[in-house]
C-alpha cells in the first residue's frame, strides 16, 4: 500500500518516527512531495535554528532511506482538483500522482472522503493507521514503539511512560493498545 505522508505527520518527530517506522517494516510505501517537506522545514524553522537544523539533516536521511518517495509537483492535476483549504490540494496531487491509496494526516477534515474517493484516495489518521497495523500483526508495531521509546527516553534523559509519550503524539488508542510494554 503506498500512502502519501503529510508533513503534520512528519513533523513532530515521535509521530514520524512511529508512522515511518512501520514502513521501515514494511507495512506501507511512503510518499512525499518537496512542498509537502518544504512545509516541514517552514515548521521547524519557526520552533528555531536549531530545530531547523535537525530537520533539513531528517529530511535529507528520509529522501536517502526512501529514494523513491520524492513525487514530483504535478501543476496540472493540482489545477482540476478541489478541497476545502486550497493549501492542501498539492497532498491530495502528490498521493494521485505517486500512485497512492490515500494520505496519513491529522487533518481529516481538510480532506472530505466525496473528494477523495473518485481519485481511488482513501483518509488514514495516523493512530486509527498503526492501530490497525497493531491489530493485524502486533510484533513489528511494537518492535517500532519500543525503539521510539527508547530513543525518546535516551535524548529526554529521563523516565517517559510509553502510554504517555504516545498520547502526546496523538496516538491515544496505541498508547492504550501498547500500555503494557512500558
Amino acid at each position: 500500500m503506498i500512502l502519501c505522508v503529510d508533513a503534520c505527520v512528519l513533523y513532530p518527530t515521535v509521530l514520524r518516527e512511529l508512522v515511518l517506522g512501520a514502513a521501515g517494516e514494511g507495512l506501507f510505501t511512503p510518499i512525499w512531495s518537496d512542498r509537502i517537506l518544504e512545509e516541514w522545514r517552514r515548521t521547524a524553522i519557526r520552533r528555531g535554528p536549531g530545530d531547523a537544523a535537525v530537520a533539513e539533516g531528517e529530511i535529507a536521511l528520509l529522501n536517502a532511506r526512501w529514494p523513491g518517495a520524492l513525487v514530483p509537483a504535478d501543476a496540472a492535476l493540482e489545477q482540476c482538483l478541489w478541497l476545502p483549504d486550497p493549501d492542501d490540494i498539492h497532498v491530495l496531487a502528490t498521493a494521485i500522482a505517486g500512485g497512492g491509496e490515500g494520505i496519513v494526516t491529522l487533518n481529516l477534515r481538510d480532506f472530505p472522503a466525496g473528494e477523495l474517493r473518485p481519485h481511488g484516495q482513501h483518509l488514514h489518521h495516523p493512530d486509527a493507521l498503526l492501530y490497525q497495523f497493531w491489530l493485524d500483526g502486533p510484533d513489528r508495531i511494537e518492535a517500532v514503539a519500543k525503539r521510539v521509546h527508547a530513543t525518546a527516553e535516551a535524548l529526554s534523559g529521563e523516565s517517559l511512560p510509553l502510554r504517555g509519550l504516545l498520547k502526546r503524539a496523538r496516538l491515544p488508542r496505541l498508547g492504550k493498545a501498547l500500555s503494557s510494554l512500558g
